[in-house]
């Protein structure tokens, strides 16, 4: 397990769900101090329990009301379903602001989950920079990586695309692609998010029509890396 030089909080915000408690898992095992969010304070202080226990200890991770978490967090990221979306970001706002937030959600359609679907503002990603304000600095990250795989320890097969509203937030994310574990691209600015983002459908669709549940997506002949 490698150690940040200097050890960070982060708060997971939505930590209690699959995609939340595999970033969680890999971000304690490198050595950040990890606070899971939740509606339910109780419910996340299970999930830090489960990452304690799986990491036999070796780690510190807490669980939280989602705004006390991002409250007492350094960086945020956000990994909630599109429908708590909006309500989630109103009820962290006041605590988020100064920071750097990483949103993960995807704006899918119950029952459409393969089909493309965009908010009015361009993506989750830019709704939430709408929402939050110029106080705070957002960045949109790992939207196309199966949950499954990132409850594993080891590399996964796919790429994390990487945009934000600032050259400082894409790097902030960045570091927190490289510490779980994954190779991150710099993909420009907040509005290509919508790329990223839509690009979970795509995958979701694959999945069905070839029996699979690990379908990535990975950069090519931009050199080693």
């Amino acid at each position: 397990m490698s150690t940040p030089s200097i050890v960070l909080t982060i708060a997971v915000i939505g930590g209690t769900g699959k995609e939340g408690k595999g970033l969680s898992y890999r971000w304690a095992r490198a050595g950040y101090r990890v606070i899971i969010g939740s509606r339910s304070p109780d419910k996340a202080a299970v999930a830090a329990a489960e990452i304690g226990e799986r990491l036999n200890g070796n780690s510190v991770a807490l669980g939280m009301s989602n705004e006390e978490a991002a409250r007492q967090a350094d960086l945020v990221v956000l990994t909630v379903p599109y429908a708590a979306h909006h309500e989630i970001l109103q009820s962290i706002r006041s605590a988020v602001q100064g920071k750097v937030l990483i949103d993960a959600t995807v704006p899918l359609v119950a029952g459409k989950v393969s089909r493309v679907h965009m908010p009015a503002a361009g993506s989750a990603a830019q709704e939430a920079s709408q929402i939050l304000g110029d106080g705070v600095q957002v960045a949109a990250a790992f939207h196309n990586i199966s949950h499954e795989l990132l409850a594993q320890a080891g590399p996964v097969e796919c790429d994390v695309l990487v945009t934000g509203t600032s050259q400082q937030a894409r790097a902030e994310a960045l570091k927190l692609v490289a510490a779980a574990n994954l190779r991150g691209w710099d993909a420009g600015p907040l509005e290509n998010s919508a790329v990223s983002e839509g690009l979970t459908s795509v995958l979701i669709h694959i999945n069905k029509t070839y029996g699979s549940v690990h379908a990535g997506v990975r950069v090519t002949g931009a050199g080693d890396r």
